[in-house]
């Protein structure tokens, strides 16, 4: 009889972690929470978020390989398919995604102190829709539970960041979309927004690695005029959409709402303290490496009490990056850098140009507006043969063994690189 009140007590506290209606104390103890203005690990020690961004992964952003005009996700994959077709560009992406972040990635990032990896995403990689070389049963939670899997190896959080939504959100290349910020209008991608939100939350209601869910990346470009002030005014009521539908599903990680304007603008969220585990995050690229360069930040942050975090920060000199994280550092605003890793330089690792990536640049910046344009920039690049053994070789290079890691970069952000 003991021995079956101890497996029925087991079952029951089991049951108790896994229904997302009941979360038992215990469960909450095993996840980082909110504790006023500081993150609180599990162990009870404060948490001060340091990490870099897996940017054009899931993601992927023109100027990351080398292109101009060729600046998001669907202009990429269109461009590749006029120039080598859709065999050899779903080729690409298979072998792409498979390259750009392994084990040996993770294994550096841990290596050098930080905490913390915040993984942008594209809303596509759980739908049914076009993207990155698949049609259908996209690979969302495969290559999200594979990042989690290693991360949890090597002591690290993971923070999930919709950085392409339904829609567009921001109205710029950034987030794949159509020139304008349509998911603050349409309600259909309203509510797939929620529903993947809910999806991935049920998914990882249980999982201690997850820090939390960023549901927008940089919500409203300032380019749309009087617009602008009525998209905003429209930010809070899309944000409590998301966070309802989370909270559905998961009622103990934390969630993670950006500014407008690039993250920079927090007058729209007054009052968006939906709940106890609700934090900010704020982004900044260039300006003055000071206090006061980001005073509306800190001052948001004293107002309402709760943690604010810069998502993205970087593209700097050394001794910018180094003079903004003692910035940083001495106002309790923890950081992940933009990106990890790009073509050239400016990130943590880079990776080399292959052999006639000049030359699928050259047909990514010529002209190609009507099918004769097409196929004399691609006769004049060098023909599909060339121009796929090139993309074919840059999924070499993006290995992280062909690459080459910046030790100055990782030391200015305080962190090690041996």
């Amino acid at each position: 009889m003991k021995r079956l009140f101890t497996l029925l007590l087991i079952a029951t506290l089991a049951v108790a972690c896994a229904t997302p209606k009941t979360v038992s104390k215990k469960c909450i103890e095993h996840f980082v929470r909110v504790n006023g203005a500081d993150l609180v690990t599990p162990e009870g020690e404060k948490l001060f978020i340091r990490g870099t961004n897996l940017g054009n992964w899931l993601n992927p952003e023109g100027y990351m390989f080398g292109f101009q005009k060729v600046n998001s996700a669907h202009f990429i994959d269109e461009m590749l398919r006029q120039a080598v077709g859709p065999s050899a560009t779903n080729t690409f992406w298979a072998e792409f995604k498979d390259n750009y972040i392994t084990e040996a990635d993770i294994a550096f990032i841990a290596s050098t102190g930080a905490n913390t990896i915040r993984l942008p995403f594209h809303y596509k990689l759980f739908t049914h829709e076009d993207y990155m070389g698949l049609a259908a049963n996209q690979d969302g939670f495969e290559r999200m539970d594979q990042v989690v899997e290693w991360c949890r190896e090597y002591g690290l959080y993971v923070i999930l960041d919709m950085h392409d939504a339904p829609g567009g959100q921001t109205g710029d290349n950034i987030d794949d979309s159509y020139g304008y910020p349509w998911l603050l209008e349409c309600e259909a991608s309203q509510a797939r927004f929620a529903d993947i939100w809910q999806r991935i939350a049920y998914h990882y209601r249980n999982e201690p690695v997850i820090l939390g869910y960023d549901l927008l990346n940089e919500p409203i470009a300032p380019y749309f005029g009087d617009d602008v002030a009525v998209l905003n005014s429209k930010l809070k009521a899309l944000y409590r959409i998301g966070f309802d539908a989370i909270r559905r599903a998961d009622k103990h990680h934390i969630v993670i709402l950006g500014g407008a304007q690039w993250n920079s603008n927090f007058e729209p969220l007054e009052d968006c303290n939906f709940d106890e585990q609700v934090m900010y995050s704020c982004h900044r690229y260039g300006g003055e490496p000071t206090a006061e360069a980001i005073g509306s930040f800190i001052a948001f942050r004293d107002k309402v009490n709760r943690p604010m975090y810069m998502g993205e920060i970087g593209h700097n000199t050394y001794e910018w990056m180094a003079e903004f994280c003692k910035t940083m550092t001495d106002n309790n605003i923890g950081y992940t850098f933009w990106p990890y890793k790009k073509i050239g330089s400016s990130s943590w690792v880079g990776f080399a140009r292959p052999e006639n990536w000049d030359k699928v640049v050259e047909f990514a910046e010529s002209p190609r507006e009507s099918y004769q344009a097409i196929r004399e920039a691609r006769e004049k690049a060098g023909g599909s043969a060339t121009l796929e053994a090139a993309i074919n070789a840059l999924t070499e290079a993006v290995h992280f063994e062909n690459c080459t890691i910046d030790k100055e970069y990782v030391r200015a952000l305080g962190l090690k690189a041996e």
